[in-house]
């Protein structure tokens, strides 16, 4: 079957000259949850510049107040944050059942805490002030670990 791929406002067209249908899919969902702003709005940029959807959260509470925590490719989080901490969060929604792919990030490397959340699943562990190529790679990895059926 011959296809071709055509990008318009944000959403992929899939276009199927033998089943005359026009299939749009969206592109993922990410989120970004930190309670410093500057590095929310930051992460934000970088993320909306690959092309995806991205919504930040002040904390993780406020993420799991979200009516689309379901709906997220990937998650983007700070280690450290008051109330519920990343590594938390990640072992609250693995309790859940949710194969969401986690990327943390964190000002106060630590390496047991390290180890529980890679051990838990996650993709990359960076230390703040972290490259942007750097959470490219991490994110590339984390969408592949997603589009494969990682989550369940």
């Amino acid at each position: 079957m011959v296809q071709s791929e055509v990008a318009v406002t944000g959403a992929l067209q899939t276009l199927s000259p033998h089943q005359g249908k026009i299939v749009v899919s969206k592109p993922p969902l990410i989120a970004i949850i930190d309670d410093d702003e500057s590095v929310r709005v930051t992460t934000d940029s970088l993320v909306r510049s690959l092309g995806y959807v991205v919504r930040t959260f002040a904390s993780a509470e406020e993420f799991l107040r979200s009516e689309r925590v379901d709906d997220f490719a990937c998650v983007i989080t700070d280690v450290q944050m008051p109330g519920m901490s990343g590594v938390q969060l990640q072992d609250h929604l693995r309790a859940q059942g949710s194969r969401v792919p986690f990327i943390f990030f964190t000002a106060f490397p630590d390496e047991k805490t390290r180890a529980q959340a890679l051990a838990a699943g996650a993709i990359c562990y960076l230390t703040k002030p972290f490259d942007g190529a750097g959470l490219i790679r991490c994110f590339d990895a984390a969408l592949k670990t997603h589009d494969g059926g990682a989550e369940g």
